[in-house]
């Protein structure tokens, strides 16, 4: 059974899509932590951050290109949080690496 945003990225759920191209789908997330809250997920399918491969380094770093680009976009660059959940322990709901990029507002510390 496909997760939540294989869906997404075969087109059987609807997003708010922000960016878009062969290997990366952002959108903006339904249950936001702040004004803005962008979802930054790889195409191919990575269960979470331990699962990541040699292979995948050019993929992650075109991830964080992205996010870079859309902090800027949405004019959060002088201030956001990129983040990743790792398993259930850390609060990760869905089984496919994700990055959260959260801003628009003054963010507490991380304890």
């Amino acid at each position: 059974m496909k997760n939540v945003f294989l869906r997404i990225i075969d087109g059987e759920l609807p997003c708010d899509k922000v960016f878009e191209n062969e290997r990366i789908l952002a959108f903006k997330d339904i249950a936001p932590a702040a004004p803005v809250h962008i979802l930054i997920i790889p195409k191919k399918s990575i269960p979470n951050i331990v699962s990541v491969g040699k292979e995948d380094a050019a993929l992650l770093g075109e991830m964080i290109l992205v996010a870079n680009q859309l902090a800027h976009e949405f004019h959060i660059q002088d201030g956001f949080r990129l983040l990743t959940n790792n398993g259930k322990n850390a609060g990760q709901i869905i089984d496919h690496l994700h990055l959260h990029l959260i801003g628009g507002k003054q963010l507490g510390p991380i304890a």
